[in-house]
């Protein structure tokens, strides 16, 4: 019996020290983000069981928006469950504003007139619903000279209440961010894909290079001295199709879908479809090389999106947590 208790408990001990090793620490956590954007509508039903808070420092919710009178109508309730799992594994979860694409209203909302009530509403959000902060993922045409005065007004309402500012920024749109503002940001995530897409399929070929990764964090961290520990180097979980015609329709395709159409595709940054058409996209050694980047020249990851994700083995997330966190 003795022999049976002392067996059991080896097992125990060397089990919880082989679980343990699976894990990034707190301390390394803090050294390394893993940034992930997971679909709020998603996230109000999710099956927390699938959702991998265990590999990831912080959550941004796309999107919350208001209509185009500045009011928050939404429900966000639900996402309680999702939120308290998440803080219960050291998780922080904010919900992320505007996003890609064009949204007028917003020139309205950060005027004078319009910009303390929208600040407010959403420290009120942040504080009702317990965020962690405001992600403002405001890109191209909605930035305008207000973008400033309402990131510093942001800024000082939500430190005020011990919460984040953060922002998804690119190099498209560069000479729209003021200094003043970027500094504004307890991090940033540099969104370093879409370099071409759908959009002009007259210009077929990758969209996020490591190359792309390189030259964009050089600008944001050596032209705009950006410091490393204030950005987070993004990548996407999908890619871009082109061809077989400079005329053909581009298309898209998030990175489980690509590899479980095209076998060892996750070996590969482009694959060749039926149809003709060329598919680019991030494989594991491209995407293990901008780890690595990440990690000597900015303080993590950031994924569009989770949901894009292979399963197992050929998760693209879990070989983020595993180079990251030098296992």
């Amino acid at each position: 019996m003795k022999r049976s208790i002392l067996l059991v408990t080896a097992f125990l001990f060397f089990f919880s020290q082989a679980e343990a090793q699976t894990k990034p620490s707190a301390s390394a956590k803090k050294k390394f983000r893993v940034v992930g954007y997971y679909s709020l509508r998603s996230a109000m039903n999710a099956d927390l069981k699938t959702v991998p808070f265990d590999k990831m420092t912080h959550v941004n919710l796309s999107f919350l928006n208001p209509d185009t009178m500045g009011n928050f109508t939404q429900d966000l309730s639900g996402l309680a469950p999702f939120i308290k799992a998440a803080h219960e594994q050291g998780v922080k979860v904010l919900p992320s504003i505007a996003g890609g694409g064009r949204h007028d209203y917003y020139h309205k909302l950060l005027r004078d007139d319009m910009r303390g009530k929208f600040v407010n509403d959403l420290v009120a959000i942040a504080e009702k619903y317990d965020f962690d902060g405001i992600d403002v993922d405001i890109e191209g045409s909605d930035i305008d000279t207000n973008y400033e005065a309402f990131v510093v007004e942001l800024k000082k309402a939500l430190k005020a209440r011990k919460k984040l500012t953060t922002s998804a920024i690119a190099v498209f749109y560069k000479n729209q961010l003021t200094d003043r503002a970027l500094k504004q940001y307890d991090f940033v995530n540099l969104m370093s894909y879409d370099h071409t897409g759908p959009w002009t399929p007259s210009k077929p070929g990758p969209h996020s290079t490591y190359e792309h990764a390189v030259a964009d964090l050089n600008y944001f961290t050596v032209d705009r001295k950006i410091p490393k520990k204030k950005i987070v180097l993004g990548v996407g979980f999908y890619g871009y199709g082109f061809g077989p015609e400079l005329t053909s329709k581009a298309s898209s395709m998030n990175y489980g879908q690509i590899i479980k159409t095209f076998p060892g595709a996750e070996n590969s940054d482009q694959v060749t479809t039926p149809t003709g058409q060329i598919m680019y996209y991030n494989g594991t050694e491209t995407m293990r090389k901008k780890v690595l980047l990440a990690k000597e020249k900015a303080s993590g990851i950031m994924i569009w999106q989770i949901l894009g994700d292979a399963p197992g083995d050929q998760s693209l997330l879990k070989l983020i947590n595993d180079v990251g966190y030098g296992k």
